[in-house]
């Protein structure tokens, strides 16, 4: 640690270089320009080469500035990601709740609307996640995940038993009086769904029906409900989220069982917040029944 430079040196050459502006970065950090110059000045005698190329009226990067700062900016940033993981974010700041964009326009969206009703202080702030690989608990105060609840370092709670079964437009559910209906009929597959319309077919007596079917499949769930809502085919969907649907109805009672469920979750390491504790404790309260 004492090879490295201080960090006000660094934050003043992360400021002048992304804005190639010493002015630009002593305003950005609160200081005088000749204070940004001379940390930059300092820095340049401690890392032994320039690293601003110095016009009349403007800077430039030099190759070796151009080559360090990536590492400069992206060592602040895992130490702002660290410092939030650890000690969460500053209390003042809005609730970080992440989940997938059909959670957040389906189920979520009447409950947090009763949420503001009842907590008009508490700022929200909604980050969209698709694939398993968009999760993780650094920037995110609570998340919605949806799998099998066996997640590391973090505090999970079901938020009850999934199960599926189709969903479409009302006028083309008119259509359809038995599952034999839906052939010639456009399925619409979600990618990433551990059970799909082949199992629901196994379970309503008419085992590759699919094959008879036109196919749409979608890269997220959402697309499939958008779809299926405009009368461009039959979706597999929760029934959590149809029940907050106003476009969608089931044209069978049907529905299957999946080992996977939505999951409310948050970091095991810190605490939460007032403000997210209250949310927490709200959609822990309100998962198995409206708002």
């Amino acid at each position: 640690m004492s090879e490295l430079p201080p960090v006000l040196w660094l934050q003043a050459f992360e400021a002048a270089a992304r804005t190639l502006s010493f002015t630009e970065a002593g305003r950005e950090l609160g200081v005088t320009q000749s204070a940004i110059s001379q940390r930059i000045r300092l820095l340049e005698d401690r890392v032994g080469q320039s690293l601003f190329v110095r016009y009349p009226r403007s800077l430039a990067l030099t190759p070796a500035g151009q080559a360090w700062l990536p590492s400069v900016q992206g060592a602040f940033t895992r130490l702002a990601e660290g410092t939030s993981e650890v000690f969460g974010p500053s209390p003042g700041a809005p609730v970080t709740l992440r989940a997938t964009p059909a959670m957040q326009q389906t189920w979520l969206a009447p409950r947090l609307i009763h949420f503001q009703r009842m907590h008009p202080e508490i700022t929200l702030r909604l980050v969209s996640a698709i694939w398993a690989d968009d999760f993780g608990a650094e920037g995110a105060d609570l998340e919605i995940r949806y799998g099998h609840g066996d997640w590391n370092d973090v505090t999970a709670e079901c938020l009850g038993e999934e199960r599926l079964l189709p969903v479409c437009s009302a006028a083309l559910a008119a259509e359809l009086e038995t599952p034999e209906d839906l052939a010639g009929k456009t399925l619409l597959h979600a990618a990433g769904f551990a059970a799909g319309w082949p199992r629901w077919l196994v379970e309503a007596g008419f085992a590759g029906l699919e094959h008879r079917c036109q196919a749409m499949i979608c890269d997220t769930h959402v697309t499939t409900l958008a779809l299926a809502s405009y009368g461009g085919g039959i979706a597999l969907s929760h029934r959590r989220l149809l029940e907050a649907s106003r476009d969608l109805v089931a044209p069978f009672e049907l529905d299957m069982p999946t080992d996977e469920a939505f999951w409310l979750v948050r970091p095991s390491r810190r605490q939460l917040r007032p403000a997210a504790a209250a949310l927490w404790e709200w959609l822990s309260q309100t998962s198995e029944s409206p708002p």
